[in-house]
């Protein structure tokens, strides 16, 4: 049996474009393929769940146009499909004049890409958030919160019901191109598409060389803890809260945000992870070391970003020094409002040359689609994302 499309990877990334697809063409035959025995395993199952307006993203690069349409369309899709979200809004703090300068920079990026917000005097953002320490902030109205697994899931539903294929539980390990299709192996079990898209999260680099592809990167993994908050204070925290970013620093910062199902959460450190996949504190998988050890460009990050590596690893290990970077903008907080701890893996790209790469990466050949990187705000971008890929590079079909 061939398939007209057959998609890799069973992330928000992967399910929304075998949606996207079979809803676009009804009479084909697609296949979703899923290492795993269940979608949204990983890096879409495993986030704080924003859905992002989009503020942080250079006015018209792809990534701040697909997350602002993405963000309309999740919206959408949850209205249709009875899936709760939030719409908290969120404030970005700037707690000392150097980050008053840096929040200006970010007011006029916003402008640019056509986001609404309010500028918020100290006095006012007292009156909104009585435990919030700043100077001034901003308001992004539209920032909302989601369960993105229960998005995936019933993205799944939807393509499935509309006539496509979701096999589970199976590890590619063969892809070979020719004139006339590609065939995709996994065991002694084979598969034979016209296109191929490739959307494998964390193992996205090992997938695109595993089809032939030349790659100038790897994924180097980074996790991201994550405090449960006590429930006490959920009702006294009325919007997402979020520091000013540091330029020099390749991630947002440690933040609170609300989740659905009555949760309030602070994190994400961004610490040096040692397995791909495991989310278990201190977990190693000697592949996917010996991946970061034996790659140059991970030293020449390295030497790029020791300092706020270390610092990293230090609020990883002590409590005390990762509520000290809370406290910052909530002086208030105490250890003991800190609870269970949990985590996600953020799969970033390096390149070669030791630079992080931020946009969106895609490899393609004649008949594949390799999706290398796909950075927050993928989630929220999941389905501009798709569209994005049938337009782009599926458009003969």
């Amino acid at each position: 049996m061939k398939y007209d499309l057959v998609v890799v990877g069973g992330g928000i990334v992967g399910l929304a474009t075998a949606f996207r697809f079979q809803a676009r063409h009804a009479g084909f035959r697609v296949l979703l393929l899923e290492k795993e025995n269940a979608v949204a395993r990983h890096q879409s199952g495993h986030n704080s769940g924003v859905i992002h307006a989009g503020v942080y993203y250079a006015p018209g690069s792809l990534k701040a146009r697909l997350c602002r349409t993405g963000a309309r369309m999740i919206k959408d899709f949850c209205r249709e499909n009875a899936i709760g979200f939030e719409e908290r809004g969120k404030l970005i703090v700037a707690t000392d004049e150097v980050e008053c300068q840096r929040l200006h920079g970010l007011r006029e990026r916003a402008t640019a890409n056509g986001i609404p917000f309010t500028e918020v005097p100290g006095e006012q953002l007292k009156a909104r958030e009585p435990l919030i320490r700043g100077v001034e902030a901003l308001f992004f109205p539209e920032t909302a919160i989601v369960d993105y697994a229960a998005v995936a899931h019933r993205m799944a539903e939807r393509f499935v019901a509309a006539g496509g294929e979701i096999q589970l539980g199976v590890c590619v390990d063969g892809i070979r191109e020719t004139a006339n299709g590609v065939t995709i192996t996994s065991g002694a079990k084979t598969y034979e598409a016209d296109r191929l898209v490739a959307c494998a999260g964390a193992q996205s680099d090992r997938l695109a060389r595993l089809a032939g592809l030349k790659t100038n990167f790897r994924i180097v993994p980074f996790r991201g803890e994550y405090y449960e908050v006590d429930p006490r204070l959920r009702s006294k925290i009325n919007h997402l809260i979020y520091p000013v970013p540091d330029p020099d620093l390749p991630f947002l910062g440690i933040h609170l945000t609300h989740e659905v199902g009555d949760r309030l959460s602070v994190g994400p450190n961004a610490v040096l992870g040692f397995a791909r996949e495991d989310l278990r504190r201190f977990s190693v998988n000697m592949r996917d070391c010996l991946d970061i050890l034996t790659y140059g460009g991970f030293w020449r990050f390295l030497r790029g970003n020791l300092g706020s590596g270390l610092s990293e690893f230090r609020n990883s290990l002590f409590t005390s020094v990762y509520l000290r970077a809370c406290r910052k903008y909530m002086p208030s907080l105490e250890r003991r409002d800190l609870g269970r701890r949990k985590a996600g893996v953020r799969a970033q790209v390096i390149m070669d040359d030791g630079s992080v790469m931020h946009d969106f990466l895609v490899m393609r050949t004649g008949r594949m689609v390799h999706i290398c990187n796909a950075p927050s705000p993928a989630a929220t971008s999941s389905l501009a994302i798709a569209e994005h890929i049938l337009e782009n590079y599926l458009t003969d079909r």
